[in-house]
């Protein structure tokens, strides 16, 4: 059995009937993390559903009112309460809930995007702080069922990154830049946190 179906099979013991699953995928900046929670939910059917940690930046108005828009993807560009109050809603499973989406495209977050219904026994979120051992993101870990750490290799990571932000619209040397700037002192705070998951992946593929 490859990694991929590794991945699957322990998703899919998760996935029960009558019972409400969390797993986290958690990695730096272009470890790959939406790829697998996707490839994982399409292989289950409607049994899986993806939310991602990323409808959860700050508008880009929020963070220039704040001084942070250079810093978009660290930890506090994000609205950390609110996404541990989804997860909390999420594992509770007492109705639909409706998640945003992060639009890559336009660089903001569309609320009420993606809707789970509590008949959809597993939550499969991604994101870069789902580890991180400070308030509130601290809170995220019991919450979870399974966290995997999406770890590949460094160049390739940043490779796809560089790939990522020129497929959306950046010059060659600001794709570079962004990579290798604020992207990078994001990924070294995600790299410290690989110890506390329950399984790390170097390559699923």
């Amino acid at each position: 059995m490859d990694m991929f179906d590794t991945l699957v099979d322990r998703a899919a013991r998760l996935a029960r009937d009558g019972h409400r699953a969390i797993i986290g995928i958690c990695g730096a900046p272009g470890a790959g993390k939406s790829t697998l929670a996707n490839a994982v939910s399409d292989v289950l059917g409607k049994r899986a559903i993806v939310v991602g940690m990323d409808g959860f930046h700050l508008a880009q108005a929020e963070l220039e009112r704040l001084g942070r828009a250079e810093r978009k993807g660290a930890p506090d560009t994000f609205d950390a309460d609110g996404y541990v109050h989804l997860i909390r809603r999420l594992r509770a499973n007492a109705g639909t809930v409706y998640a945003p989406l992060f639009r890559r495209d336009i660089e903001e977050p569309i609320a009420n995007a993606v809707a789970v219904p509590p008949e959809t026994p597993l939550v499969i979120t991604e994101g870069n702080y789902l580890l991180l051992d400070e308030p509130p993101w601290g809170e995220l870990r019991a919450l979870f069922d399974e966290v995997w750490f999406i770890a590949p290799d460094e160049s390739d990571r940043m490779r796809r990154l560089v790939e990522r932000h020129r497929a959306y619209g950046r010059s060659a040397d600001a794709a570079l830049a962004r990579a290798h700037g604020s992207d990078q002192a994001n990924a070294e705070v995600v790299l410290a946190t690989a110890s506390r998951a329950d399984l790390v992946v170097s390559r699923w593929e």
